[in-house]
């Protein structure tokens, strides 16, 4: 495992949980608002070696209850299904955060998640216009489906920004969501810390308003807006 940051106790990433949150390297995506560009990239040798990783999370039990595999992409990684092998021997409780580009290999390792958080970019036919990568919708659309089939606890959450995404798209988006069946959407708004593009951290409103968010309380069985 590329791991690129840890952070050792946090109450947000794991609803419920205390947890810590291992920061994997890579992804293929090159979202405009990425604060975490650092991580997209691999490096030839990891910053933390795994038997490193897990003498730090040895000595972590008792004091945390899960163990959230973040990025970057984790499902980038080759080895991933086994790093989760190892962690849940320690007797934690496993989070995934992912973006849903590598449904196959996300596919091999839901049935050992027990807490995932997918980040939808915007209505999955105009992905491109955050993600910067053709046809990257359709990957994320085929995850989606496979993280509701799981009956794996989940929320789907979705950056905004407005010179990304309009009150329309949201709208758009929130509909082809709930069709698919979905029942915990998340709004969080965009943050220019560790932004790199400059345009972006310029200007950023929020685009919602309370008839938006009305509706989406219709939709969805529990929906937030989330302002770290």
């Amino acid at each position: 495992m590329k791991i690129g940051g840890i952070v050792p106790f946090t109450t947000i990433d794991f609803p419920g949980a205390l947890a810590a949150v291992l920061f994997c390297q890579g992804c293929p995506w090159r979202c405009s608002y990425c604060h975490n560009t650092h991580l997209q990239s691999c490096s030839k040798k990891s910053p933390y070696e795994w038997p490193r990783i897990i003498s730090f999370l040895k000595m972590r039990q008792g004091f945390i209850d899960a163990v959230v595999l973040s990025g970057g992409e984790p499902t980038q990684q080759s080895d991933l299904a086994d790093a989760i092998k190892e962690i849940k021997s320690l007797g934690f409780k496993i989070g995934l955060h992912t973006a849903g580009m590598h449904s196959d290999a996300l596919k091999k390792v839901l049935p050992m998640i027990d807490w995932i958080g997918m980040d939808i970019k915007a209505p999955f036919e105009d992905y491109e216009r955050v993600t910067q990568v053709p046809l990257s919708g359709e990957a994320a659309q085929v995850s989606a489906g496979l993280v509701l089939d799981s009956k794996v606890a989940y929320e789907f959450r979705t950056t905004v920004h407005p010179a990304l995404l309009s009150k329309d798209d949201l709208i758009r988006l929130a509909d082809q969501l709930s069709a698919m069946g979905a029942k915990h959407y998340v709004l969080q708004p965009f943050r220019a810390q560790g932004c790199q593009n400059t345009d972006l951290s310029a200007s950023h409103l929020n685009v919602w308003d309370d008839e938006l968010i009305a509706r989406f309380k219709k939709l969805f069985k529990t929906f937030l807006i989330r302002d770290y």
